[in-house]
C-alpha cells in the first residue's frame, strides 16, 4: 500500500494531494511492491540470458518514487466517475494503483523504445 509515512508526509492520506516525486529518498520503499515476484523474474531472465537474449528492464524503483502520478480520487469505479463526497474521502476512494497519461507509463514506453533503438544490430551471416 502506498504510504504517506513511507513517503515523507504523514499527515497524507494515501497518494491523495500529492504534488511531487520522493525526492532524496536513502531507505528502502515498502510501497506494495512483490520483491519475491521481482526476483523470480529478475532471476529468469538471468537464466535464461545465455540462450534466449532477455533484458531485465528495472522501472520499479523508478515508478515507485512517483507518488504524485497516480489517479487518486480523480478516478472512475465501477464505470463511474467519483462523486464530490467519494472525492472527498481519499482514504476509501483514492486510487493509488493506477496512473495518470501522460505520466509515468509514457516513461516506461520511452525506456522501452530507447533500449529497442540502442540495440547494436546482429552480425550479418555472409556467403562465401
Amino acid at each position: 500500500m502506498n504510504s504517506p509515512q513511507v513517503w515523507g508526509n504523514p499527515d497524507g492520506i494515501r497518494c491523495a494531494k500529492e504534488t511531487m516525486p520522493l525526492l532524496n529518498w536513502n531507505g528502502p520503499m515498502w510501497l506494495g511492491t512483490d520483491w519475491d515476484m521481482f526476483k523470480v523474474a529478475s532471476n529468469v531472465s538471468r537464466e535464461a540470458s545465455p540462450r534466449v537474449p532477455i533484458t531485465f528492464v528495472d522501472i520499479t524503483t523508478m515508478s515507485e518514487r512517483r507518488k504524485d502520478g497516480h489517479t487518486s480520487v480523480h478516478t472512475i469505479r465501477q464505470g463511474q466517475i467519483l462523486t464530490p463526497e467519494q472525492q472527498a474521502d481519499p482514504g476509501t476512494y483514492a486510487d493509488c494503483i493506477h496512473w495518470c497519461l501522460p505520466g509515468v507509463p509514457d516513461i516506461w514506453n520511452s525506456i522501452l523504445y530507447t533500449r529497442i533503438m540502442s540495440r547494436p544490430e546482429p552480425a550479418r551471416v555472409t556467403a562465401s
